[in-house]
């Protein structure tokens, strides 16, 4: 997949035309997933490339500023996602508040037509662009007959009787509700981050070492222990991961820290992957060490059983 982050950078074969989605894309959920791979279908049939336009930073991040919800995904694994999907070309443009005050029609002549010389656009039923927003399926589709383009719109995807979304995945995260958001996103919940050095007391105090992670700028599960998976170099290991503020030690900070199972290596300043399967329970403060260790093997216990299941699998 060729990436370009300006339009002189494109260096792909765009002749003949191409199939174009434009947006956010934050978590590359199932109804992502429809709009690129209905674009990639388009393509094909025309022998023209796919191509996903997005932007960075995420337009609320500019426009509101950075009380704005994190990520879902990260910019760096949203392009790994749609390299998997199979696009030909990201165009990954820079969001800036002289983008957000273009008039549609420009954006339309300058992205689509001039640069991509799009031949068919696939938007999201809820999808608009530029000033006021007034660049909606209608503006569109008038624009499209202007220049030689067709715009269709997609249903929304319903997933368990509701519309699936970047809000609805982003809540049910955050309330801790991970093994939920597994259909909506067809993959588990996942962050990533270098393994950092913590207070050194889960190998040294309570025989159970953790890898503590330096998460990047993604969304947080609620405070509790879950089971996961932690990629680690190419393999999976099963773990236990609490992310909060050990109460037990009256930590002033949230932290992210994963017990691995089965595994005994130094991996500092390592990046990992977790990726988080099921809440197991609420971060709670323990009476002293003895009781913390009898809970962690029960975690560790049922964590196991969790994640044997077919259903649990990576």
């Amino acid at each position: 997949m060729e990436i370009a982050r300006e339009l002189q950078e494109i260096s792909l074969d765009l002749s003949r035309g191409s199939c174009v989605t434009v947006g956010n894309f934050d978590g590359v959920h199932n109804g992502h997933r429809k709009l690129i791979g209905r674009v990639m279908a388009k393509a094909a049939a025309l022998g023209v490339p796919s191509v996903v336009v997005t932007f960075c930073p995420h337009p609320l991040r500019v426009l509101v500023g950075p009380h704005t919800p994190p990520l879902i995904t990260d910019y760096e694994k949203k392009l790994d996602l749609f390299e998997a999907l199979g696009v030909d070309l990201t165009l990954m443009l820079r969001f800036t508040r002289e983008m957000a005050a273009q008039e549609p029609e420009e954006f339309v002549r300058r992205v689509l037509v001039d640069a991509l010389h799009t031949r068919e656009l696939v938007i999201g039923y809820d999808f608009s662009l530029g000033k006021g927003r007034k660049g909606n399926f209608e503006l569109l589709q008038r624009l499209g007959a202007q220049y030689g383009f067709a715009t269709e719109r997609l249903d929304p995807v319903i997933i368990n009787d509701a519309v699936v979304s970047s809000t609805r995945i982003r809540d049910l995260i955050r309330a801790g509700d991970v093994w939920d958001v597994r259909p909506l996103m067809d993959r588990f919940y996942a962050i990533r981050g270098k393994v950092v050095r913590g207070m050194d007391r889960g190998g040294k105090l309570l025989g159970f070492p953790t890898a503590n992670m330096e998460p990047r700028d993604e969304l947080m599960p609620k405070p509790g222990v879950y089971a996961t998976w932690v990629q680690i170099d190419g393999q999976v290991y099963q773990g236990v991961t609490n992310v909060g503020f050990n109460p037990t030690f009256d930590n002033a900070r949230l932290s992210v820290e994963t017990h691995i199972l089965d595994f005994d290596r130094d991996i500092y300043d390592w990046e990992i992957r977790v990726s988080f399967v099921h809440r197991l329970r609420d971060e709670r403060k323990f009476s002293g060490l003895d009781e913390l260790m009898t809970q962690i093997r029960r975690d560790v216990d049922l964590a196991r059983q969790i994640l044997s299941a077919p259903d649990a699998r990576l």
